[in-house]
This record gives structure tokens, sequence and C-alpha cells, in this order.
């Protein structure tokens, strides 16, 4: 069994893909490439944190009058 730290065949692979794919990069090309990665990153974490906090039923309910 893998551990959360191991990377699967498929991953392996689909990590070599995307370095050949970095590698044909200019520089600038590959900092708005990070740039934009980041970004997807913290937006995934919300979305994370979102469906979490629901599933858990932690989210606050709106206050009604």
């Amino acid at each position: 069994m893998t551990t959360p730290r191991e990377l699967s065949l498929e991953q392996q692979f689909s990590l070599s893909s995307f370095k050949l794919q970095v590698d044909q990069m200019s520089q600038e090309q590959a900092q708005q490439f990070l740039v934009d990665l980041y970004e997807h990153m913290m937006v995934r974490e919300n979305m994370y944190q979102h469906f979490l906090k629901h599933q858990w039923g932690l989210e606050s309910s709106p206050t009604q009058f």
C-alpha cells in the first residue's frame, strides 16, 4: 500500500508529462503559470473548507428574524 507521500504509477507518468511541458515554457510563461497554479490551489482549499464545514455541520446558519 502506498503512503500519501508516494505517487502512483499514473501520477508519476502525469508528473513526467507535466515536466516536459514546463521545460518548453519561457521563463515568463512559467512564472505566470505558477501564479495561476497558486491561485487555483487557494480556490481549491477554500472549496474543501466549505464542503467540510457543510458536511460536518459547522456552517453558521443565517439568523432569522
